[in-house]
């Protein structure tokens, strides 16, 4: 067991970071040309891109836990119908949002408050980024077909290889050809671009992917009982996300409403806790698989053995990384800002940078499970009501300031892992009935 999650995580691991390097790369090639604006527009463009598409993750997500169980179950035909059916609603996706092109880019950079030649540059890079939001959404499918078959050496190797290029792009365009922002954007259209091709070649080695485009042009593929599983998982991930989203936003307005050192201070802190849950991500990568597959085998008794172990992984990995905050966070933290205020103000508050991976992981784990079962209406739920009390504790900790801003954030993810555990007998039971 411990191989099988290893094998999984470690390298859905190293993709996750990777694929943090993309906007990193982007911020730090355009602030070599010493142009705050410049820099500030990529900032702007990229968040509402990556707002824009987010939403939209629950392709991958509920991709493998699909094809998981079809590998569980050891049914190609049924991983070939997974494949065609998760594409061809990325592909319904991605026209809708091209057919929103005019008005979703002036609206979204709108909500980002950007003006002036920010606002200008936002937008050139948002209407070059825009036209790969399509290979983008259909990447998150082949991504998810991949890693439900445990073809995780592969998914690793094709972002490390995207982000490389992109990255030489970034140079070329940016540095050598003089093209600014538009440069930055191009270079993330193509590197997407480049990364849809070699996951196509990637999947098309696959046995079941061949019988795909056929199953594609059957009308046993498009009955209503299987596309309306495959609608009911992506709506529940879908409010599941925007819940999510919820919460972030209100962590955001209420550090705001403290001034903007307290909001530049929690942002580095909110940046640290993302790279912290990257990290985490990759043993929910593997609980989504295992769980599938134990899931599509009807093996309870696999279900069990490999939840335990993940949390026990997972587990000591947050404790890990929870130490490593507790002795360098503050250092770490405040090197982000060479603000005197905002570096102090990030100190003082670094503690929850420790205390966060400890708070959230056993409800990353269990997202992990119930993502890969199809149980994702009581995830959705769960969340729902974590969120209820996020919004009671935000209000009842007000009086501990920005310190109880992070405890309420904090035991969000605790109220999260609570529901879920709650959730989880019930349903393991009528699952494996």
């Amino acid at each position: 067991m411990r191989r099988s999650i290893l094998a999984i995580a470690l390298p859905a691991i190293v993709t996750n970071v990777a694929t943090a390097l993309f906007g990193l790369a982007d911020l730090w090639v355009i602030g070599r040309l010493g142009d705050a604006t410049l820099q500030g527009g990529v900032e702007v463009g990229a968040k509402f891109m990556m707002t824009l598409l987010i939403v939209f993750n629950f392709l991958r997500a509920s991709t493998v836990a699909l094809t998981a169980q079809a590998a569980g179950r050891g049914v190609e035909e049924e991983q070939a119908a997974t494949l065609a059916r998760g594409v061809a609603v990325a592909l319904l996706v991605g026209v809708g949002l091209l057919a929103a092109w005019p008005l979703a880019v002036p609206l979204g950079l709108r909500l980002f408050a950007a003006t002036g030649e920010v606002a200008e540059q936002a937008r050139t890079y948002a209407d070059v980024r825009y036209a790969g939001g399509l290979a983008w959404l259909v990447n998150c499918v082949l991504t998810g077909w991949l890693i439900g078959r445990r073809r995780m050496k592969t998914v690793l190797a094709v972002e490390v290889g995207a982000n490389l290029l992109h990255i030489v792009l970034d140079l070329a365009f940016v540095l050598g050809l003089g093209l600014a922002v538009a440069g930055v954007a191009t270079a993330t259209l193509l590197s997407e671009a480049a990364k849809l091709a070699a996951l196509l070649v990637s999947v098309g080695r696959e046995p079941p992917a061949r019988r795909a485009l056929a199953l594609a042009r059957e009308r046993a593929t498009w009955r209503p009982a299987a596309l309306g599983a495959l609608f009911r998982l992506n709506r529940d991930l879908f409010v599941r996300t925007l819940l999510l989203m919820t919460a972030t936003l209100l962590l955001t307005r209420s550090g705001a409403q403290q001034g903007p050192v307290v909001l530049a201070a929690n942002a580095i802190l909110y940046q640290l806790f993302m790279l912290q849950a990257l990290i985490l991500d990759g043993f929910e990568s593997a609980t989504q698989v295992l769980t599938g597959e134990s899931v599509g085998a009807g093996d309870r008794g696999a279900f069990h053995a490999q939840l335990r172990a993940n949390l026990a992984w997972a587990g000591g990995c947050a404790v890990l990384i929870g130490l490593l905050f507790l002795a360098a966070g503050p250092a770490i933290a405040a090197s982000f800002s060479t603000d005197p205020q905002v570096a102090a103000a990030v100190r003082r508050y670094a503690l929850w940078a420790a205390v966060l991976p400890v708070a959230g992981v056993v409800s990353f784990v269990f997202d992990g499970v119930m993502i890969g079962a199809s149980w994702t209406r009581a995830m959705a739920l769960s969340m729902a009501a974590a969120l209820a009390g996020f919004v009671l504790l935000r209000g009842l900790a007000a009086p501990l300031g920005n310190h109880g801003l992070w405890l309420a954030f904090s035991l969000f993810f605790v109220a999260r892992a609570a529901g879920q555990a709650v959730l989880l007998p019930g349903l393991a039971r009528r699952t494996f009935a």
